[in-house]
Order: structure tokens, then C-alpha cells, then sequence
């Protein structure tokens, strides 16, 4: 029992993981379930419907190709024409015979032919390619259609001789659907006589097994009265249906097409509206035979459910007892402490959490001893940062101060030229000091480099000359501070003659169309050697935002250093896609392009 306190850590580890876990696991596969079931639904019910269309579409053809057969009549000029004026002689008969024996021969499933003359009021009918011939004066009611209908079809029925009484050779009675056709003398429309063509049901056989599965499922074909022309169960063919499903959902069956739920089966249904017939499909699947892959994946589900429970359990309350022990260890140690025991022989407990937490504690409790000394060295160690510190701040602003008396005396001395390079200078030294600022205007940095300009034109006696192309909207740009600079410095390192007076440096920057910002930095002086040129490429490409830190590693007299570093703080500020290349000109010279989206760009999105 004691295992099982509530207000022990042992019983919270295992209430907590049990219940979100049975939780999480039980609401995946309710989730998995419902969404599987009513997947698979959906699809098995749009399957469904499109292999009824097809049926529909098979026995539509059927049903007009029985049509077409019928009317014959009408293109058979000579049985038209003995219909029309009666066949009492031999050879009459002989030509009607082979007429109706052609019908009854055409298709396959078509059980037998009659026809009924007004002229001669005669009956002939052929079953089996057995004539035979009856006098009547009136024609088999059941054959019998109106002038405006002309066609008919009659409901699966048991077969019959249509009244004839003279002997009929043996034959097998049969279930069977028939076309009951007028014919009429044109364009008098007067009934010369009546055709039947009687087909058996089990001519659908073909159409339809390829629609259901007869192991599980059940189909029909209904007609608008509700008699069944067709069932996979032959002994319902020709009966009334008389299940619930079709009372409550006669009138949906009335539709096109469809599908219901009803008495833990789904119906799919579709519509037959031919020639002289008005007929249904309904395909009846049990639900359970549709979802039967979504409950043995739910079984499946369910077992592995208890697996993970039992997995769970055990592994919980293993775990429990493996944590809570070293933590009532520390707890004992804690007490002794608590009673002024400093003293405290604290024993490992292993490499896990718990473990680190019992040598924190160790630890902490071999140096609380000397904590007040430790205070006190801190702080000492504290106030001198802080004066170097503050040495490092007074010391710029001294000699910026400085630099601003010698430059006054310069001027009192009538020394312009002294006072110049000093102004620059200063103005150098004063844009350094701000470190706060993480970014400039364009127009800042460009001052900031005509003042390191200046001082280079007095250092090399003015051989080379600078002029600079700056869209006037771009001077209010947002950028990273002293970018322009480390550029410009490798041609006065690495790339200026001093032999000659022809030097050029260039500055251009320019708006993109897509919003991005170009800078190049142009010069006349010497090209890179490839060798170099090829390692400098590489250390541009791979470079990332780490090697901010990395750079600073280096040795700065590098001259790829400073040109990494320039990328670096660009890419930080203005994103990855920044990018820096440099290139040999043709003959003489190196150029250098910076292009970074412009930081109004970016802070307007």
C-alpha cells in the first residue's frame, strides 16, 4: 500500500503517465478509426456507384438492343407487307416463321417470340424454334399496348404460352421479362398487330455478378411498382419486395442516383430509365463487410493499446523506484544539514539527473565553507572589471578630446592641411567609439569614408582619385556599421602603385528592381593572384553566422579576414542572402559588389 500514496512520487509517475498515455493512445485510434471507416465509406460508396452506372449502361444497351430487334417488323418489308394483308397460304406462314425464328435467334437470352396478326386474327409463337399457331379474335391481353405508348415492358413474371391451348412440345418454364410492342399500319396509325418478345431474367446473370460480391452483398433490380425484374436470390425474382428499407426509401429511389444507410447496411442505388422500362439497381452491402479492414485494424489497435499499457506499467513503476530512491537518499542528507552537520559524507549516486543532483549537492557543501571568501574575491574581481571598463571608455574620448585641441591650434598655427587630416581622423575615431549603434544611415558611412579617403590621399600624396555614385534615396538607408571601409582598405594594403599618379577608386550604389541594394567598389590597382583569389571564394561561400565568432579567431592581418568579417555582420543585420563577390577586372584592378535586401525593405513586411 505503501506504493500506492498518493502524496508519494512513485504513485504521481505512474497516474501521470498512464492516464495521458491511455488518453493519447485511445483518442489515435478512435480518430484513426473514424476517419478509416468513413474513408473507406466514402470510397467503397463512390466505387459502388460508378459500377452500377456501368450496369446501368450494360443492361440500357441490352434493353435497346432488344428494342432494335423488335423493330424489325417495320424494316422487314415483306412480313410488314403479309402482316398487312393476312398469310393463309404456305408460303406466308413459311416467311412469317422465319421472321419471328430470326427475332427469337438474334440474342442470347431471349426465351420466346409472339405475334398476333389483326388481319387473320392468328397467334403464332415461337419457343424453342417450335412454331406453333392459334386462332384467336383477340389478341393475349397481357400483349395488348396503346396507340400512344407503342412500347412496353413487363415486369419479370413466370413464363406463359399467351392463351394458346393447342399442343405445345414440352418446354421449361421459365422467369422472364418481356417487350410488348404495337405495330401499327403508317401512317394510318392502326394496329396491324402485336409483337412480344419474352427474355429470361437469367440473361442478366452476366451484367450483374459483375456487380456484387454473392458471398456478402445482395443486389436487385426494382421496378417503379415495386416488383423485383432481378435479385441474386432467383427465388425472389418475379415477387413484390417487401423489406423495410424499401417502404421508408421508396420516394429517395425515385432519384438518379444515390446512397442510404439504413438496418446496419449501406444501399447503393441507380436508376434504369430506358425504353418502355423504369427500373432501379439496389446494391445492399453490410456495414460490416464494408468496414471489415477498418475493425481488424482496430483489433489490431486494441492489442497493441494493452501491449503498451502493460510495457508502460511495468516500466513506470521500475522507473519510479529507481528515481525515488537516491532523491529519499538526498533528502536524509538535507536533514543532517538542516541539524548543522556541515560535514556531510555525500555518496555518488550515479550518472542520471538524480545523480548530478546528489554531486551538485556534495559539491556545494564542500565549498560553503569558504563561500564568505569567495563572496569577496568576487566582488574585488567585479570593481576591476568595472574600472577597465571605464578606462576603456575615458580613453577614446581623451584622445578624441585631444585630437580636437591639436586640430585648434593647427588652425591658430594657419595650418588648413594639419587640420584636416586631424578633423578626419577624429571624425573616424568619433564614428568607432559609438558601439552602441548596431546600425547607420548610408549617408553616415559614406562620411565616414571620405574621412578615411582624406587621410589615405595625404599618405600617398595624392596618387589616386575617389568619386562615388549613391542613388540620393539610399543616403537614409539603414546599414551595419564600418562596411565600406574594410573594402576600400584592401586596395590601399594590397592594390595601390605607388609609382604612379593614375590611381582610381570607385563607390556605386544603386537600387535593384527587386528591392535589393547594390554596392560596388571599384579600383585600378593590382588583381588578386588566382590561387588566391580561388580561397578567398571558398571562405565566402561556406561562410555562416558563426563565423562572426570564428573570424575573430583569425589572424586580422589576413585579407580575406576583413572582407569576411564585412559579410558576416551583413548577413546577421540584412539576412543570408546576402552576398559578397570579388572579381579581376579584364586587364588591371579589382572589383567588389556587396547586394543585401535594404533594411526599409525588410522592415516594411
Amino acid at each position: 500500500m505503501r506504493i500506492l500514496r498518493w502524496n508519494s512520487i512513485r504513485t504521481k509517475l505512474i497516474v501521470f503517465l498512464l492516464i495521458p498515455t491511455v488518453i493519447c493512445i485511445a483518442a489515435a485510434i478512435f480518430i484513426n478509426y473514424s476517419y478509416t471507416t468513413e474513408s473507406l465509406r466514402t470510397r467503397m460508396v463512390e466505387e459502388n456507384k460508378n459500377l452500377l452506372y456501368q450496369g446501368y449502361r450494360n443492361i440500357d444497351s441490352y434493353l435497346k438492343e432488344i428494342n432494335r430487334i423488335s423493330l424489325t417488323v417495320y424494316s422487314d418489308s415483306e412480313f410488314y407487307r403479309l402482316l398487312d394483308a393476312g398469310y393463309d397460304d404456305m408460303s406466308a406462314n413459311i416467311r412469317i416463321y422465319a421472321s419471328l425464328n430470326y427475332i427469337y435467334n438474334s440474342t442470347p437470352g431471349i426465351y420466346q417470340v409472339y405475334l398476333y396478326g389483326m388481319k387473320n386474327n392468328e397467334a403464332t409463337l415461337i419457343t424453342e424454334n417450335t412454331p406453333k399457331r392459334w386462332q384467336s379474335e383477340v389478341p393475349y391481353s397481357g400483349a395488348i399496348v396503346g396507340s400512344k405508348e407503342q412500347l412496353a415492358i413487363e415486369s419479370t413474371h413466370e413464363s406463359h404460352h399467351y392463351g394458346i391451348t393447342s399442343p405445345i412440345l414440352q418446354v421449361t418454364e421459365d422467369k422472364v421479362f418481356s417487350l410488348h410492342r404495337r405495330i401499327d399500319k403508317i401512317p394510318l396509325n392502326q394496329a396491324l398487330g402485336y409483337l412480344s418478345i419474352d427474355v429470361r431474367a437469367s440473361a442478366l446473370n452476366d451484367i450483374m455478378n459483375q456487380l456484387y460480391d454473392r458471398d456478402h452483398e445482395k443486389i436487385y433490380i426494382i421496378d417503379s411498382q415495386g416488383h423485383i425484374v432481378y435479385a441474386g436470390q432467383s427465388e425472389l425474382i418475379g415477387t413484390t419486395i417487401k423489406d423495410d428499407w424499401y417502404k421508408k426509401q421508396n420516394t429517395t429511389l425515385q432519384q438518379e442516383q444515390g446512397s442510404f444507410k439504413q438496418d446496419d447496411s449501406v444501399f447503393i442505388y441507380q436508376r434504369i430509365q430506358s425504353i418502355g422500362a423504369d427500373w432501379t439497381i439496389v446494391k445492399q452491402i453490410p456495414v460490416s463487410y464494408m468496414l471489415r479492414e477498418a475493425n481488424q485494424t482496430a483489433k489490431i489497435n486494441t492489442l497493441l493499446l494493452g501491449l503498451v499499457l502493460l510495457i508502460i506499467v511495468t516500466a513506470t513503476i521500475l522507473i519510479s523506484i529507481r528515481i525515488t530512491a537516491p532523491i529519499k537518499r538526498l533528502s536524509r542528507y538535507m536533514t543532517q544539514v538542516q541539524t548543522g552537520n556541515l560535514n556531510v559524507d555525500v555518496l555518488p549516486a550515479g550518472n542520471d539527473e538524480i545523480g548530478l543532483l546528489t554531486n551538485r549537492f556534495g559539491s556545494m557543501m564542500d565549498t560553503i565553507n569558504n563561500l564568505i571568501l569567495r563572496e569577496y574575491k568576487l566582488e574585488l574581481s567585479n570593481k576591476n572589471n568595472q574600472l577597465r571598463a571605464l578606462q576603456a571608455q575615458i580613453n577614446p574620448h581623451f584622445l578624441n578630446n585631444t585630437l580636437q585641441i591639436i586640430g585648434t591650434l593647427a588652425l591658430e598655427m594657419e595650418a588648413p592641411q594639419i587640420y584636416k587630416l586631424i578633423s578626419a581622423l577624429a571624425k573616424m575615431m568619433h564614428y568607432s567609439m559609438h558601439n552602441d549603434d548596431r546600425t547607420v544611415t548610408l549617408q553616415d558611412e559614406l562620411e565616414h569614408v571620405k574621412a578615411y579617403v582624406e587621410l589615405q590621399k595625404e599618405r600617398f600624396e595624392n596618387r589616386f582619385a575617389f568619386y562615388y555614385e549613391i542613388d540620393e534615396g539610399l543616403l537614409s538607408m539603414p546599414m551595419p556599421k564600418i562596411i565600406l571601409q574594410p573594402i576600400m582598405e584592401n586596395y590601399f594594403k594590397h592594390g595601390i602603385d605607388r609609382t604612379k599618379a593614375n590611381g582610381l577608386i570607385s563607390l556605386v550604389a544603386e537600387r535593384k528592381p527587386d528591392g535589393y541594394v547594390r554596392m560596388i567598389v571599384q579600383n585600378n590597382g593590382s588583381q588578386i593572384p588566382e590561387e588566391r583569389l580561388e580561397l578567398l571564394r571558398k571562405d565566402l561561400d561556406h561562410l555562416s553566422g558563426s563565423l562572426v565568432h570564428d573570424s575573430a579567431q583569425q589572424d586580422p592581418r589576413k585579407p580575406s579576414i576583413g572582407l569576411i568579417n564585412v559579410l558576416a555582420r551583413l548577413r546577421l543585420v540584412s539576412g543570408d542572402d546576402a552576398a559578397l563577390t570579388v572579381e579581376n577586372l579584364e586587364l588591371t584592378g579589382v572589383r567588389i559588389t556587396l547586394e543585401f535586401r535594404s533594411l526599409m525593405e525588410s522592415e516594411e513586411q
